[in-house]
């Protein structure tokens, strides 16, 4: 290496090192103060969740509003959900579910929500996920509830409807789809598999590059990736993780139909999440069959000046055209004009049920 650059580089690689020294030396130093806090809590003999949803958002947005530069937003969001996991974890892990296996995008986005230090459980299907944060064997959920493409995941609805768990979090990721096999080749490849939303996103690549590949849907993109580990006639969509997981190479990336394409993901459990200053609820609705009886439905929104951000209707099963209605609005629950407009709502509807608030991305 030259000199001179040498000269130049040398002071500055010096003074990374310190810094990085400092910066390890503080997060030692934030680690000690959340086990304090643990330790203060069963001093007092406080029983709750260590998941705290509220006061993680409030910390990520404190610190993306005092930021100047350059570190970006998403890098502070990113760093410090990692922080934040790594000492939640001192004083209790974590344990998400989420539709597996290893490479879902279901796991992506358990990762960026929660951040790394938690336990994993991989389900094979969103029931189960229900079911094992239900049952107590995970503390929390994550499941996919609407696509920018393909619209809303109805299972997911479905299930948010029965179920007594409720919404505590959203992530929004970007869907990267990329289509890969054993060799890197289609040579001996006969069928494509992935999740049927995936297979649905990249309809159009898949028919113009290679229509005669049979399409079979798989339970997720994680699974068709490992099927196709284990077959040299299959050719799986899923993301970069999942190839990385799996010992597959790459024939084409970027896949997906829509080069915007994104998934937002649920996070689902038991706790009831605090207001912060920027916050979404969600709730499910059905009128009774009359005329007007839907813009009966919204006005109190509208009068409350509640701002409705996703409307979502899906079929009763009951035979007779009637529907659920699946609503997200600005506010928090306990927000005055948001309790107001849910009061009044509760007047107009025949069915009613708050999935809950919680932190808006």
């Amino acid at each position: 290496m030259d000199n001179s650059l040498q000269a130049r580089l040398l002071p500055l690689r010096e003074r990374i090192d310190a810094l990085d020294e400092q910066i390890l030396d503080l997060l030692n130093q934030r680690a000690k103060a959340a086990q304090a806090v643990g330790e203060v809590k069963q001093e007092f003999d406080v029983d709750g969740p260590v998941l705290k949803p509220e006061r993680e958002a409030m910390v990520i947005r404190r610190l993306q509003a005092l930021n100047k530069g350059p570190f970006t937003e998403q890098a502070i969001d990113a760093v410090w959900t990692q922080i934040i996991s790594t000492c939640r974890g001192l004083e209790s892990v974590l344990t998400v579910a989420y539709l597996g296996p290893q490479g879902s995008f279901s796991e992506q986005a358990a990762l960026e929500h929660f951040g790394h230090a938690i336990t994993r459980l991989r389900c094979d299907s969103f029931d189960e996920v229900f079911r094992a944060v239900e049952a107590g064997q995970a503390n929390v959920g994550m499941v996919p509830v609407e696509n920018s493409t393909e619209g809303a995941v109805n299972r997911t609805l479905d299930l948010l409807l029965n179920s007594p768990l409720k919404v505590l979090g959203e992530r929004s990721i970007k869907i990267h789809h990329n289509l890969m096999t054993q060799s890197g080749t289609l040579e001996g490849v006969t069928r494509v598999m992935a999740h049927p939303q995936a297979l649905a996103q990249c309809q159009s690549w898949l028919t113009q590059h290679y229509p005669k590949l049979i399409r079979d849907a798989a339970s997720s993109n994680g699974e068709a990736a490992r099927n196709a580990s284990l077959d040299p006639t299959v050719a799986a969509i899923a993301g970069a993780t999942a190839a990385q997981a799996w010992d597959l190479q790459v024939v084409a990336s970027g896949i997906q139909d829509d080069p915007q394409n994104r998934t937002r993901f649920l996070a689902v459990g038991a706790i009831e999440t605090l207001p912060t200053d920027s916050d979404k609820t969600s709730i499910i609705l059905a009128v009774p069959n009359r005329s007007g009886a839907v813009y009966d439905m919204l006005a109190p929104l509208a009068a409350n000046g509640v701002s409705m951000t996703r409307f979502e209707s899906r079929p009763a099963r009951t035979g007779q055209w009637e529907y659920y209605f699946y609503v997200d609005v600005l506010g928090h629950r306990n927000e005055p004009a948001v309790a107001q407009a849910l009061v009044d709502l509760k007047k107009e509807v025949a069915f009613f049920k708050v999935l809950g608030s919680y932190p808006r991305q």
